[in-house]
């Protein structure tokens, strides 16, 4: 039964510590909101933060949302793999530091497992912050999202049995979640969902929206092409 699933949500984070509370709050707090589901039982969720070697009080104030914390190298692709390899949950999500969850997130979770051909999906993408070229970017992700190809900030979902499959996340320095999700795709369909994750544009304000889209549209037809993993990251990163 849909319900009956259990989902765990693997948080990587790296000095996080203005984040990394309410990213865990988010996961507790919209559980069955608003859906007229009853919630799930405690036991049936469970949240791990992977740190990577964070300066700041970001494992402090994990634990204290609730979550359990496991150390692990820096890198997300190594957090991402070392936490959900760390969980029993039937379900892996998998959420940035900077997302909250919408209302109601583990329902449509299992509603779209209901179907046995899906092996994972994403959710909808929204920025937390209104600007104009903000909402661009927000429009261009619905786009490429409806194309089969969401990044990992729209918390990403899987069944485990697809990830053990799969062989878990790639062990590269950037790019993890667009590989996730055509390994993902090969092995069945990705259900996106009609609730939109919330997503801090932080970065893209500090940089300038259209510059980070830029950036972020040059590396995605890299990643395409097949050019070299480094590479790219370098790049981007700058």
């Amino acid at each position: 039964m849909v319900g009956c699933v259990r989902i765990a949500v693997v948080i990587p984070a790296l000095d996080e510590a203005e984040q990394i509370q309410a990213a865990v709050e988010s996961v507790r707090e919209s559980l069955g909101a608003g859906t007229g589901h009853s919630l799930p039982r405690p036991a049936s969720l469970e949240v791990v933060v992977v740190d990577g070697g964070s300066l700041d009080r970001t494992v402090d104030r994990a634990r204290a949302a609730g979550a359990r914390v496991i150390p692990s190298p820096s890198g997300r692709a190594l957090q991402l793999e070392t936490g959900w390899r760390a969980t029993e949950g039937e379900v892996v999500l998998f959420l940035h530091a900077d997302t909250r969850l919408p209302s109601g997130w583990d329902v449509a979770i299992r509603a779209a497992l209901v179907d046995p051909g899906v092996v994972g999906g994403a959710f909808g993408f929204r920025f937390r912050e209104r600007r104009l070229a903000l909402a661009w970017i927000e429009w261009g992700a619905r786009l490429r999202s409806r194309a089969g190809l969401p990044y990992g900030d729209q918390a990403l979902f899987a069944r485990r049995s697809a990830l053990e499959s799969i062989g878990g996340i790639p062990a590269v320095p950037i790019a993890e979640d667009l590989d996730l999700v055509r390994a993902l795709r090969r092995r069945g369909r990705l259900a996106m969902l009609p609730l939109d994750a919330v997503t801090s544009a932080r970065r893209y304000l500090a940089q300038g929206p259209f510059r980070t889209w830029l950036r972020h549209a040059i590396a995605l037809g890299a990643w395409r092409l097949g050019v070299d993993r480094a590479r790219i990251a370098r790049w981007v990163r700058g």
